[in-house]
């Protein structure tokens, strides 16, 4: 197994949101190698078909495999909701997405059964939530509310201010009125606007980061199928994008306090994949 425990992880997201996965993974499991590609030119998916999602996620995992990864996170909640079972059909490697931990984690921590889910539209109308909460707890009430602007607001750097602060008192209000307990954060943008979501809905209001909860499972998934990295080469990681890369490497930077290296540009419309049925 060593050669495998030496590949990287693959991460992918529509844009810098994913890098709330790879923030927590530097953490959790520091001695891994990933590679990153941020779909920057076709940035939000949530505002997508499912069908176009598919096919995107399709090319994003396929860009991945082709550097040799051992494993696909894919830290976009509109492609897990549309194309993760998909996804999990066509590689042979482990692929985990961004719902399930998040849905546990509410689980675990509401303490009135009053969840609510903050996500894009593709997300809030798949039901994915919903359906995942009642079916694991017919007790639990959920409430669901689409938050779009969030994400270009996350990829603008705009993670606070008067703006920011308005938007997100508008989207959260149905939230604050249906006294929610515990909300999850449904998209990996989200967590960049941590601060102004927990101002706006209180103390009182556990917020689910599922960029926490998805590393702690991809912990448990390398350990559990022993490819995690010995640790005997320094971990290297390599971001790639789809469009204006600059951009991305100033806002990514701030985001992770740390330097991202190069941040390479690739034409992901060339990669071929057969179309999802």
């Amino acid at each position: 197994m060593t050669e495998i425990s030496q590949r990287p992880i693959g991460v992918f997201d529509s844009g810098i949101g994913g890098l709330t996965v790879v923030h927590e993974l530097l953490k959790q499991v520091p001695a891994e190698s990933i590679v990153y590609f941020g779909d920057t030119a076709r940035v939000p998916y949530g505002t997508k078909s499912a069908e176009a999602v598919r096919r995107f996620a399709l090319q994003d995992a396929a860009f991945l495999a082709g550097h040799g990864v051992k494993m696909i996170v894919v830290a976009c909640h509109t492609a897990s909701s549309a194309a993760l079972g998909l996804l999990d059909g066509r590689f042979s490697f482990p692929v985990l997405g961004v719902t399930e931990p998040g849905v546990q984690a509410a689980l675990r921590k509401t303490t009135g059964g009053r969840i609510g889910v903050i996500g894009t539209r593709g997300t809030v109308q798949s039901g994915i939530y919903v359906r995942s909460l009642t079916e694991k707890n017919r007790q639990i009430q959920v409430w669901a509310q689409a938050c779009p602007l969030f994400v270009p607001l996350a990829e603008e750097g705009w993670l606070d201010g008067d703006v920011t602060r308005e938007i997100a008192r508008i989207y959260l209000e149905p939230m604050i009125q249906a006294e929610v307990d515990t909300l999850i954060l449904a998209c990996t943008h989200y967590p960049l606007l941590k601060n102004v979501i927990a101002q706006v809905m209180g103390d009182s209001v556990q917020l689910i980061d599922s960029a926490e909860e998805t590393a702690r499972v991809v912990k448990q998934c390398l350990d559990t199928n022993m490819i995690a990295s010995p640790g005997t080469n320094p971990a290297g990681h390599r971001f790639y994008v789809s469009d204006i890369p600059i951009q991305f490497q100033e806002v990514g930077e701030r985001f992770l306090g740390r330097k991202l290296g190069s941040v390479q540009q690739v034409d992901i419309e060339s990669i071929r994949i057969d179309e999802p049925d």
